[in-house]
């Protein structure tokens, strides 16, 4: 490893000495406002504006340059992984079972749900603040320095991709998993020239403004990231993507091969530590990758001997796919919060259950498996104990934050006393196209006999030209924030409900543009057959200003309530479900 990068540089002193100086929180704030200043456009679907001269990959061979970070690439020996869905749980499969072999990682993902720093993990961790204020800060200044009209500072995504190779080769990684941001042949990622293996993940419709709207056109662009003679993995996909996958690996004399979902055999007992059934695929994509990696790099010999890479699978990858996490993605959580009682002890089961399922599906298909393991989820958990909070909730948050299932060792209440009542909290960013993805979700769901009893449309509190950390300050409403959006979520959810076809107009007189505040607690025992659109009597959803407004409506339901248990849905948007993790962290 060269010397110039791994040796601390005057600047790398200076932004030490500025730390020290300033409370750590501050610093980090700055970090993110400089974070926000490269933001080039103001929502999604609209164009980036970026100046100069040079395109997008001449543009990132120089900032690599600048950083003396190019030659140094090829030695982080990555998996470099594409796809629509997928992708995330792939990567982190990837990165725990190979740190289970012994390596030490580096994992870089997108988007971050509550910290930028979730985008960069070392050896299964998110990078610690100071650490990623150094790696930040030296980037920063060096590129600042170099900056021209021909050359402006790169915009988010590329610095972020910059940084993240900075990183890992200053903290010396033997493995980077590098998950594409978007499509593959035009993302910044793709300035990845050796990469060890690639893979693709399952294929779908996403991103169209962008990609095309064929799935051929998006196969083409997914395939972008194949390498010449570089293995590459994928799973069973649509004939239309398969057949351009087969042939774009054709051209470029890559070994292509198709995997089979994992057999839950394989797992000898053991779980997936990523909820649903798709995990199966994501997790036999991972292991043929990883496979492949410890092959080439020579690794498989020195940590299996002899063993066949086709024969039983290592104790290290069961502890991996057994152990891997990823935020936001097929996610439980229970709201002990919910349960805090000051100036008196709580009494046992003296307040209701608050569970959140948090999944940030935002495509037809990813809403479709989204649908179905929130259905298993909960048709799963009238098996478990009873999850009311107690003390032990409060020691216990490193398992409520897991993927997966918190169970609790008590149990004593009567679950049949229990009102249960499934409600969806939905927003989705204009770009989507919700009259797919409500019908699919709640076609889906009532497949397998799940019913929603509400639905609450709110805004995000994200926006897209902010980067936030997860001390930021969070507003407790905006004042006149345009809800047209979520107003025209909701009249279609009351067609979907009704069974109402077409272009059918629903009452303007109705309650649908006059969101209370807060609806009252009624709202949640009304009964969904007295709900009539036309008459105004919206008893099935509701439009809220504020999501910090919802979050406390709904814990101060359960409050009242010994006997409700609440499960909320949490889709639509990968900004919705952070938004809602960062309000339940405090």
């Amino acid at each position: 490893m060269s010397s110039q990068v791994m040796e601390k540089t005057e600047s790398n002193v200076a932004v030490e000495d500025s730390l020290r100086d300033l409370p750590l929180s501050n610093s980090y704030e700055t970090a993110m406002e400089a974070l926000s200043s490269l933001i080039t456009r103001q929502k999604r679907g609209t164009p980036s504006s970026v100046g100069g001269k040079y395109g997008k990959f001449d543009r990132m061979q120089m900032y690599l340059k600048i950083l003396n970070l190019e030659e140094h690439i090829p030695e982080l020996k990555i998996i470099h992984v594409a796809g629509t869905k997928g992708k995330g749980s792939t990567c982190a499969f990837c990165e725990a079972i190979l740190r289970e072999c012994g390596f030490r990682t580096g994992l870089f993902t997108s988007p971050h749900l509550i910290d930028v720093r979730e985008r960069f993990r070392i050896d299964g961790f998110d990078i610690s603040e100071d650490k990623f204020l150094l790696h930040f800060w030296d980037c920063w200044n060096q590129l600042k320095e170099h900056v021209s009209d021909d050359l402006p500072m790169p915009p988010l995504f590329q610095f972020l991709t910059v940084l993240a190779f900075k990183i890992f080769v200053c903290e010396k990684v033997d493995v980077a998993i590098i998950e594409v941001g978007l499509g593959g042949k035009r993302d910044s990622t793709n300035v990845i020239k050796e990469p060890v293996v690639c893979g693709i993940t399952p294929l779908g419709m996403d991103h169209t403004e962008v990609l095309g709207n064929t799935l051929g056109c998006i196969a083409s662009h997914k395939a972008g990231i194949f390498k010449p003679q570089v293995p590459a993995f994928t799973v069973h996909q649509l004939s239309e993507a398969m057949d351009v996958l087969h042939e774009k690996a054709h051209e470029l004399a890559v070994p292509l091969k198709v995997v089979e979902p994992l057999d839950h055999k394989k797992l000898e007992g053991s779980k997936l530590s990523l909820s649903g059934d798709h995990q199966f695929t994501n997790a036999a994509l991972a292991v043929s990758l990883c496979k492949c990696w410890l092959q080439r790099t020579g690794n498989w010999e020195k940590i299996f001997q002899n063993d066949n890479p086709e024969s039983n699978m290592p104790e290290a990858f069961l502890r991996g796919l057994t152990t891997a996490h990823l935020y936001g993605r097929a996610q439980v959580v229970h709201d002990s919060s919910s349960n805090c009682h000051f100036g008196s002890a709580p009494a046992d089961n003296s307040s209701g259950d608050l569970i959140f399922y948090l999944d940030g599906a935002h495509s037809p298909e990813s809403m479709e498996v989204c649908a179905k393991w929130f259905s298993s989820a909960v048709q799963e958990s009238k098996q478990l104990p009873n999850l009311s909070s107690s003390s032990h909730d409060v020691e216990s948050m490193k398992e409520v934050w897991g993927n997966g299932y918190i169970q609790s060792e008590r149990g004593n209440t009567n679950e049949s006393n229990k009102i249960s009542k499934k409600i969806l909290l939905f927003n989705c960013m204009e770009v989507r196209d919700p009259q797919i993805l409500l019908p699919q979700l709640v076609s889906t769901c009532a497949s397998s006999g799940t019913y929603f009893s509400k639905a609450i449309f709110v805004p995000s509190i994200s926006t897209y030209n902010k980067v936030t950390s997860g001390t930021s300050a969070i507003p407790s409403g905006i004042s006149n924030q345009d809800l047209s959006w979520q107003f025209s979520l909701q009249r279609l959810w009351e067609k979907i409900i009704h069974g109402i076809e077409g272009d059918v107009v629903l009452d303007e007189s109705s309650k649908l543009d006059s969101a209370e505040t807060l609806p009252p607690r009624e709202f949640l025992y009304e009964d969904a057959s007295r709900c009539s659109p036309a008459d105004g009597n919206l008893a099935c959803s509701s439009v809220i200003s504020s999501l910090p407004l919802t979050i406390k409506w709904l814990r101060d339901c359960v409050r009242e309530n010994p006997t409700l248990r609440i499960r909320v849905l949490v889709t639509g948007s990968l900004h919705l479900v952070g938004d809602v993790l960062k309000l339940l962290k405090r």
